[in-house]
């Protein structure tokens, strides 16, 4: 029973990020910006989860492989939150006014930071399920 309710969240956080990442493609735009190729890692990091579980099953180095890229998905769609934020919440605006504030390099650094936490604590955890 656990095995499955673990799967069904699984299941449900891969295809809303994939969901999510796709509709970031449908907003009206004439040049490439740095939101779009963070959209497209993303979703390259998501082909490479898709293929580790369903796929590989999780066998060998796969499980690895599986927990790197679905972390790394997550902390892409975190990133482009908080760039969001930043730009379009006045308070925060003032205080991060652009990408090259310290304060965005500062509030980027800590979330990096976090996701390599849950990163490496994920690893270590579910190398021995």
């Amino acid at each position: 029973v656990w095995g499955n309710h673990l799967a069904r969240w699984t299941s449900l956080f891969l295809a809303a990020t994939i969901l999510t990442n796709i509709t970031g493609f449908f907003f009206p735009f004439t040049t490439i910006l740095p939101s779009h190729i963070v959209g497209v890692l993303s979703l390259f990091a998501l082909m490479v989860a898709l293929i580790a579980l369903y796929a590989k099953r999780l066998a060998g180095p796969w499980r690895r492989i599986f927990v790197i890229t679905s972390i790394l998905s997550l902390y892409l769609n975190v990133f482009v939150l908080v760039a969001q934020l930043l730009a379009r919440i006045p308070v925060l605006a003032a205080i991060a006014p652009n990408p090259g504030a310290p304060a965005f390099a500062i509030a980027q650094r800590v979330v990096l930071v976090f996701f390599a936490g849950i990163g490496w604590s994920a690893m270590k955890r579910f190398q021995h399920a």
